[in-house]
């Protein structure tokens, strides 16, 4: 069968645009759409719609030409139009909403810099985009012209990361980082190259989704420059893949930068293990690895996309084995409060001995794995790397307890909680005595007791001549 072409759309209200204007990005930003009256122009709006443009403080919202262009003005169910266009379905609050579900606030040292794992950061650079997704995990403040990044605050954050060498790893979002000012976007990278231990820069992107106008050869010179360099793009249905889009992704690896891509789980949209496997075909297609599968975030406004976790765990259990491995994605759950991205998927191992493990593939099948008896633990002590690794310290996590540095992991509160009010009690006091020596270096042993009654023990005797005394009545 032939592969599908990916094709180029323009809605009906701008075939009279010169393509001169059409495909100059500044044109599309400065011709975004967002009252009732401009958007009736392009799609026909329901009764909810209206209502939900028509409501004071709504979430910001702005559409290129191009992008509207992609949606079927006779479906009120359109997979892209779900995504950009409100709904009255916004308005309702539900449980476990949140205004920051990441609580990414609480994580920032400075200002929109959020560092969360031992050794990458998530830089924010703008608060605004080409167009904005309803379903936006930084509502609270991607969008409001109010909130905004200034050179002051790119400076606190590029100082902070001077200041700490265990980063390696920044990403660049916001916001949209391609939303900036070309000489702006290049200040920011300069700074950061300047930063002798920062190995990686990565962008989040949804600029070339939005607005692939944007990507030209001039943007794309401009990032060859700071390899090594990646961007994930955000790609959430197979209609959003177009002719534009295609040509704007070959120009990024053509200029040497990795692409990946990042999906969120959306009821309505894609939650069909058939179209997350459409999309991932053709984001390969595009040299687009897909790299996550989000589940939606708890904030305000996007309870009508939520779907149960299962739903992610059932269109991974129909890509894993359905299709070449390097298309299926994570998917994850990034775990409200600020615990990070946590792996969801099916269960692949059935059962485990101390020399078999029992495993099931995608049809099914089941086999046993015969474990070595003869494995030689890796030696820790004579590896140069083990020697030399990062300390991670508390964000050790599990790890941490797989490589001996600690024993358990405690929740917040637990020792005043099982101390129960006996903080000083006297068998309580040395935490030495549940502590093995192997477990976060060496800790010393409290000293032996003599028994009661033994006498001292000579030099090379053992106390009490070895004897055991029995303790007086």
């Amino acid at each position: 069968m032939p592969k599908r072409p990916f094709l180029s759309r323009r809605a009906a209200a701008y075939r009279e645009v010169p393509d001169d204007q059409w495909n100059d990005w500044r044109w599309q930003l400065s011709h975004r759409l967002n009252t009732v009256e401009e958007l009736q122009q392009v799609v026909p709006l329901t009764e909810s719609e209206r209502r939900a443009l028509s409501t004071k403080g709504l979430f910001r919202v702005d559409i290129t030409p191009y992008f509207i262009s992609l949606i079927d003005p006779e479906d009120p169910h359109d997979p892209v139009r779900k995504q950009i266009i409100p709904t009255a379905d916004e308005l309702q609050t539900y449980q476990g909403m949140m205004v920051d579900s990441l609580a990414e606030d609480a994580h920032s040292p400075v200002p929109g810099l959020v560092h969360r794992y031992p050794d990458r950061v998530l830089m924010l650079v703008t608060t605004q985009c080409a167009s904005y997704c309803r379903y936006c995990t930084r509502s609270r403040i991607v969008g409001d012209p109010h909130e905004q990044f200034s050179r002051s605050d790119y400076e606190r954050q590029l100082d902070y990361l001077r200041r700490t060498p265990e980063v390696r790893d920044v990403l660049l979002s916001g916001g949209d980082p391609l939303v900036l000012a070309p000489r702006i976007l290049q200040e920011v990278l300069d700074g950061l190259r300047a930063i002798e231990h920062i190995e990686i820069v990565r962008i989040g992107s949804r600029v070339p989704v939005f607005l692939p106008m944007r990507v030209d050869e001039a943007l794309c010179e401009v990032l060859q420059r700071y390899h090594p360099l990646w961007l994930n793009i955000h790609v959430n249905h197979p209609n959003e893949i177009t002719l534009e889009l295609e040509q704007a992704c070959d120009r990024l690896s053509r200029a040497g930068i990795p692409l990946g891509n990042q999906s969120v789980l959306l009821a309505g949209v894609n939650d069909c293990v058939h179209i997350q496997r459409q999309l991932v075909h053709d984001l390969v297609r595009l040299r687009v690895r897909p790299y996550y599968l989000y589940q939606c975030d708890m904030v305000a406004g996007a309870g009508h996309f939520r779907t149960p976790v299962a739903k992610g765990i059932e269109i991974i259990e129909g890509l894993r084995g359905h299709t070449s491995g390097y298309a299926v994605p994570t998917f994850v759950v990034d775990a409200p409060g600020g615990g990070g991205k946590i792996p969801m998927a099916p269960n692949y191992l059935i059962s485990e001995s101390d020399h078999k493990v029992v495993m099931r593939n995608y049809e099914g099948f089941v086999a046993a794995y015969e474990e070595p008896t003869d494995y030689r633990p890796h030696d820790r002590s004579t590896c140069a790397y083990c020697r030399s690794r990062a300390e991670e310290g508390q964000q050790a996590g599990v790890l941490g307890l797989l490589e001996g540095d600690q024993l358990v992991i405690r929740p917040e509160g637990f020792e005043a909680l099982h101390s129960r009010g006996g903080e000083s009690h006297r068998l309580r006091l040395d935490a030495s005595k549940w502590q093995p020596m192997d477990i976060g270096g060496p800790v010393a042993r409290p000293p032996k007791q003599d028994p009661v009654g033994s006498e001292p023990a000579e030099e090379g005797q053992p106390a009490g001549n070895g004897k055991r005394r029995r303790r007086p009545d």
